[in-house]
């Protein structure tokens, strides 16, 4: 049960955050979906949840073992703590040492609106709640949430996903939105109505269209709100009269040229011979009346694709993992990726042996994952079994002596067990049986993983060979510079020091010498620029002065 001793401190941080929360004036927004979207990404900035990945999150529960407990299952407060600090102390590893959270400070924060939120903190609530609020994509939110909520054939139960709707609208409940968006028990049929069969598919096209159910509806728009935080529109504000918006611009349908930006119209603000009844369209990029012109051409002629789905399409059944429990012998290391040396196997091996080892396994889990997709007959079990058996012998020689790496037999090792693998798949009588289309999938799946692998080599050996010549560059450096050591060791280059220290010298003085006279001279080229000036107006004056000075001369004469 959680504990619900608090004492007067913790009680006010749990106050903090709704102190905070209702400083930015968000109830004076008139619609409820973004007034409700609006508290909840500040509640999500505010405990530090929008740096942190779903799948960063969905790791978290795995850590720390949520994944094997029964959803129902109630979690003290003790190990909600422990839980929520793990996934900030993992965040400040990911993140530069500029930017680190305080662990915390946001750990007391997210657990005392969590529990706000909550009566009974049980698993699920717990997974829905840190799933929502996270950060990533809504499509990557959706899909692990169908996870919870869908049976073993991938079709989504309907009890289950009333249990998450019952605890996903508690989050507008915990921020003072309930009687807008509180639970009722018509949500569940109301968003599926006509679909006896839910699939992921279905069941993201539903929440991710326009026009999602109206319970979820402020789950869209908190992400597109995330996304819009830094979009500046170019463009004032008809209302505040603001140079440059960011975040949504709304565009008037009926008013010529009448934009607002996003806090006057939450608050239905309005001048001239707008008002709030008037369609409104919502924009969250900036676009140029160039582009503007540009698109309206291409769309008149017909040019524009069409619109691209908001979600790619996945499978429909859940795939199967391959169970090679029965084939690759297991290891008394966790990691399968990471070999590591008994006591008496000598010293540690290289980066290109560790390298290769890792290869060599990949390369012995392709080929045993071929032998997984069909079960052995009973003429083929006897050869299957001694074939395991030289594996098991050969990744077991690999992990007690990584030396043998490097040794001349084994490429051909690898070779033999390769080429024995072929035979048997070729002479297999059951292996020609397949259908052709199963057999083509392989081959492509199999394509596909060692084309990833050679990516993911040639990826790694850049990286290698990139530092490798930093560390060459660094160590000529170091190599090229004198120390004081090898100058007092060497007299002659102890003078040739001194000698360029002198020239060094000498050069400084001419440069400033010649700093001096440059600066004079721009002196003189100033004054001699302005006579110039003054004499180019004498000479541009009109032809009367001169008619003028020519009559006064005259009269003198007489």
């Amino acid at each position: 049960m959680i504990e619900d001793r608090w004492t007067g401190n913790v009680m006010a941080d749990r106050k903090q955050i709704f102190t905070d929360m209702k400083t930015q004036n968000y109830d004076t927004i008139r619609l409820s979906t973004y007034r409700t979207a609006c508290k909840l990404r500040f509640i999500q900035k505010k405990c530090n949840l929008h740096l942190v990945d779903v799948w960063n999150m969905i790791e978290a529960f795995r850590d720390n073992g949520l994944n094997t407990l029964d959803v129902c299952t109630e979690i003290s407060m003790a190990r909600l703590e422990t839980i929520i600090t793990c996934i900030y102390q993992q965040l400040n590893k990911r993140l530069p040492t500029t930017h680190q959270i305080n662990v915390q400070h946001s750990t007391s924060l997210l657990l005392n609106f969590m529990l706000a939120a909550h009566n009974r903190l049980m698993v699920f609530s717990v997974k829905v709640m840190l799933s929502v609020l996270c950060g990533g994509k809504l499509v990557d939110k959706l899909r692990y949430i169908f996870s919870q909520i869908s049976d073993t054939h991938g079709a989504m139960v309907m009890s289950k996903f009333d249990h998450f709707l019952q605890e996903g609208l508690k989050l507008p409940t915990a921020v003072f939105e309930g009687p807008s968006f509180g639970y009722m028990d018509h949500f569940a049929r109301s968003c599926f109505p006509q679909q006896k069969k839910v699939m992921l598919n279905m069941f993201l096209d539903t929440l991710m269209s326009d026009s999602p159910p109206q319970c979820l509806i402020w789950l869209p728009l908190l992400h597109r709100l995330a996304n819009v935080e830094n979009v500046h529109h170019r463009v004032a504000c008809s209302f505040c009269r603001s140079e440059g918006m960011t975040g949504f611009r709304y565009r008037c349908q009926q008013c010529f040229n009448y934009q607002l930006c996003q806090n006057c119209f939450w608050r239905g603000h309005a001048s001239g011979n707008h008002n709030n009844q008037h369609e409104m369209k919502e924009h969250s990029s900036w676009k140029s009346p160039a582009k503007k012109l540009g698109r309206a051409i291409s769309k008149s002629l017909g040019c524009v694709p069409s619109r691209e789905p908001s979600h790619p399409v996945y499978p429909e059944y859940p795939e199967k993992p391959l169970n090679l429990s029965n084939i690759v012998p297991p290891r008394p290391i966790g990691n399968m990726n990471e070999p590591v040396l008994p006591p008496s196997a000598g010293p540690s091996p290289t980066k290109s042996t560790a390298h290769s080892y890792k290869n060599c396994n990949l390369q012995l889990n392709l080929i045993l994952s071929v032998c997984v997709f069909r079960p052995p007959t009973l003429a083929t079990a006897q050869r299957m079994n001694e074939e395991h058996a030289l594996i098991a012998a050969y990744v077991n020689k690999l992990q007690s002596s990584p030396r043998a790496l490097d040794s001349a037999s084994r490429t051909d090792e690898e070779h033999k067990l390769i080429a024995r693998y072929a035979s048997r798949l070729a002479t297999d009588p059951g292996h020609t049986g397949r259908p052709s289309d199963f057999s083509y999938n392989m081959n492509k799946q199999q394509r596909e993983l060692i084309m990833q692998l050679e990516n993911k080599n040639r990826y790694s050996c850049s990286q290698e060979i990139l530092q490798e010549i930093q560390r060459l560059r660094a160590e000529h450096e170091q190599a090229c510079q004198p120390t004081p050591e090898r100058v007092q060791q060497n007299p002659t280059l102890l003078a040739e020091l001194r000698q360029l220290r002198q020239r060094k010298d000498e050069l400084e003085q001419r440069m400033s010498s010649l700093q001096e006279s440059r600066r004079e001279l721009m002196v003189q080229l100033e004054g001699l620029m302005k006579l110039l000036k003054v004499h180019q107006t004498h000479r541009a004056r009109p032809d009367t002065t001169t008619g003028q000075k020519q009559t006064l001369f005259k009269g003198v004469m007489n």
